[in-house]
């Protein structure tokens, strides 16, 4: 059986009008069977769930925050498992998304990198995270305006279905969303950066940097030594005079790691000549760690470090703590709620 939602939705298999209701029924109203849908003829209906599949997870469950945000955790036909979270605030609704199971970037403060890598996901993979979990909200699928590939994976070592997924939210026909409301994070391949500068995707672009020395980065970050920093750089450069958007640098903040002022000095140096804005992110605690977040004094004193040599700067808080649900927490169970399971 095939995959429906790995088609790009200007090849879903029906005729033009037929494919555009089918379109609708599974991006505008988010159904979870083709049976859902009255307007297509029960030949229609009949050819689609013969052929196609609507659904790669035969189980999802929910790890409720008290914040009022959602991880997700889908199961998949193989299954692999991996996790979303959904972030509601007062005027938007915001969902993190995975490209991978796992991730091989091994980042040594981030509980996802601590699981290896297992498999790339499908662009449909992809997208049916954001279909799942406005079900369980109860929102129409479009109402989810904001999307960041941040989850589990490294979105540009899964650089083609990363893509397919994103141009499949971005279609008018699809989830419709806003390039300016995408965003594409990344622990830094310049050639990616470079190859993505050159495609009709022009979504907001961040970088996980985590230190602005060299010493420092390759120590939290294994897959550093590939790439300097000034070659990262040079690339959010040459994709930020393509995209023309600011690019976002993510900085977690370590206790006794990457807090020192000196480091907020230098990162102040080479972001010259960068339209950017830094991230501030206290480390989000998971259980053998071995870091620490930085102190809130010496977060306000890189801050304001920063902001006394012109760098944008703000300080990110984030959402889900305790179900395991923030930056860098990904892979934590909890005791979920389980929302599907074709076993159940």
């Amino acid at each position: 059986m095939t995959y429906l939602l790995d088609h790009h939705p200007d090849q879903y298999p029906l005729e033009s009008y037929r494919r555009k209701q089918l379109l609708e029924w599974v991006f505008k109203h988010g159904i979870s069977s083709f049976n859902e849908i009255s307007n297509l003829p029960k030949s229609a209906i009949a050819f689609l769930e013969e052929n196609f599949e609507l659904t790669a997870f035969p189980k999802v469950e929910v790890f409720p925050s008290s914040d009022g945000s959602s991880k997700y955790l889908f199961t998949l036909r193989d299954g692999k498992q991996m996790e979303a979270v959904l972030m509601p605030y007062q005027d938007r609704v915001t969902i993190c998304v995975s490209t991978m199971v796992g991730c091989p970037a091994g980042c040594a403060f981030c509980a996802t990198g601590r699981m290896g890598f297992g498999r790339n996901l499908t662009a449909g993979e992809i997208v049916e995270q954001v279909l799942v979990a406005a079900r369980d909200q109860e929102l129409a699928p479009t109402e989810i305006r904001n999307l960041v590939f941040m989850g589990m994976g490294e979105p540009l070592l899964n650089y083609d279905n990363t893509l397919e997924a994103a141009r499949i939210l971005l279609h008018p026909d699809g989830l419709g969303m806003s390039q300016r409301r995408v965003t594409l994070s990344t622990v830094g391949l310049p050639d990616k950066i470079v190859k993505l500068a050159s495609e009709d995707v022009t979504v907001k672009l961040a970088i996980s940097l985590h230190a602005p020395d060299e010493e420092t980065r390759k120590t939290i970050i294994p897959t550093a030594h590939a790439h300097t920093i000034e070659a990262i750089l040079e690339s959010a450069r040459e994709y930020q005079r393509a995209s023309g958007r600011r690019v976002t640098l993510e900085y977690a903040m370590l206790a006794g790691v990457n807090d020192a002022i000196w480091q907020a000095e230098l990162l102040a140096d080479i972001l010259r000549g960068l339209v950017s804005h830094v991230n501030l992110i206290p480390m989000n605690p998971w259980a053998e760690s071995g870091f620490r977040s930085s102190s809130e004094t010496r977060i306000q004193e890189f801050y304001d470090t920063l902001q006394a040599r012109g760098v944008p700067v703000s300080v990110r808080r984030s959402r889900g703590r305790d179900a395991g649900a923030a930056c860098g927490q990904l892979a934590i169970a909890k005791t979920p709620r389980v929302i599907s399971s074709e076993s159940a």
